[in-house]
């Protein structure tokens, strides 16, 4: 009989212990995670905004408010809210869509007086007797002059739904404000190349066909030889897809370059190459090492008397790749790129100023060219390149 009872003592004392293991567990979980309410609280609402955030900054449209409208009304604490846009409702969440056209009208009201509007039972009556409604914040959304955040009320309208309607309408009008940023810098960036591309058109194009013509009669094979690269090249430049390239493309694209420039120049242009094979695949805006090149042969080594030497470098520099285009010719005045690389009038530091404007836009203002020039000595232009970023995809 004593055996037995030690036998349970025994195994009550192990269920004990692991009972305190438990809780134990736990209480350390508890530790490791959201400690207090109110921290809970905040990390809710950033979630809730963040998830919001996303179809927002893709633009307004009715696909986009319907994957917003669920957050947003979240983030007010209403039982319904709705995205119009003054002639319909774009989308709707929660209860009271039947009150749809009523606040179709009131949101024309507030975009007409740009103002928020407070809606009370009186101005949405209804023949639904199970109807939750008994009023509205109508709320424009900040920085934009078509679109408003209608909260229902299933009570009359307190301060608290106000406030928040306000401040919520205010964050969704600053993350459309940023999707039309992107779009706009978006638009921008291709206009850019556009332009680059016209840019590359007459600068180069008759002298090409200048030195290759100079070929037809006495070296056909040459000439065929150059034909063949100069469309390739200008098949390249003149692509209509895609705005971001890889450095063994752009590399191809300027080799193909430099060879009609040598059957202009003949020995007077000498090249230079040293590419790490491992940053061959990294991709770059489109165009954005050719220009260099041209400028580098254009606008340094045709100037120089005698031979000129154009160097190409692109090194593995850790999480980045580091490029350089060089050469040996007459060089700048440095005073000239201070004030941003202004267009001479022969053309001369536009490509430039694309190009660094592009790579801001694409990898932030850290990423900008780096000029080094002085007259008689030389131009050398460098470039910081992520081999991985967000967005880019060659």
């Amino acid at each position: 009989m004593a055996g037995q009872v030690g036998s349970v003592l025994a195994v009550v004392a192990v269920l004990a212990a692991l009972a305190a293991a438990v809780v134990a567990a736990v209480r350390l979980r508890a530790r490791r995670g959201i400690a207090t309410a109110m921290q809970r609280a905040t990390y809710d609402v950033l979630h809730t905004a963040a998830l919001a955030a996303d179809p927002l900054r893709a633009g307004l449209s009715p696909g986009t408010a319907a994957k917003a409208a669920r957050h947003l009304r979240t983030l007010v604490g209403a039982a319904g809210l709705t995205i119009a846009d003054g002639q319909r409702c774009l989308a709707f969440d929660g209860r009271g869509s039947h009150h749809s056209d009523q606040f179709t009208a009131a949101a024309a009201r507030a975009l007409d007086s740009h103002r928020s509007i407070v809606l009370t039972a009186s101005d949405l009556p209804c023949d639904q007797v199970d109807c939750i409604v008994r009023g509205a914040v109508v709320a424009p959304l900040s920085g934009q002059v078509t679109a408003v955040l209608v909260a229902v009320a299933d009570d009359h309208p307190a301060p608290g739904l106000v406030q928040a309607t306000l401040e919520t309408a205010r964050w969704a009008g600053s993350q459309l404000a940023l999707a039309e940023l992107d779009s706009s810098r978006e638009r921008l960036a291709r206009a850019e190349v556009r332009a680059l591309r016209a840019q590359i058109s007459p600068h180069f194009i008759y002298n090409a066909l200048t030195a290759i013509a100079s070929f037809v009669r006495t070296d056909p094979e040459r000439a065929r030889e150059l034909i063949l690269e100069f469309a390739e090249f200008t098949r390249y430049s003149f692509r209509a897809h895609g705005d971001f390239t890889t450095l063994a493309e752009e590399l191809r694209s300027i080799d193909r370059y430099l060879t009609i420039e040598r059957a202009r120049f003949g020995d007077r242009l000498q090249v230079r190459l040293q590419i790490a094979p491992e940053v061959l695949p990294v991709g770059l805006p489109f165009l954005c090492l050719q220009p260099l090149v041209e400028n580098a042969v254009r606008h340094g080594l045709s100037r120089k008397p005698g031979v000129g030497m154009v160097s190409i470098e692109a090194r593995d520099a850790g999480a980045e790749c580091h490029i350089t285009v060089e050469d040996d010719g007459v060089g700048m005045d440095p005073a000239v790129f201070a004030a941003g690389m202004p267009e001479t009038d022969d053309g001369q530091h536009v490509g430039l100023a694309n190009v660094d404007e592009r790579l801001r836009s694409v990898f932030g203002d850290g990423f900008g060219l780096v000029v080094e020039t002085a007259p008689g000595a030389g131009t050398k232009v460098s470039m910081r390149v992520p081999k991985f970023h967000p967005g880019v995809r060659a």
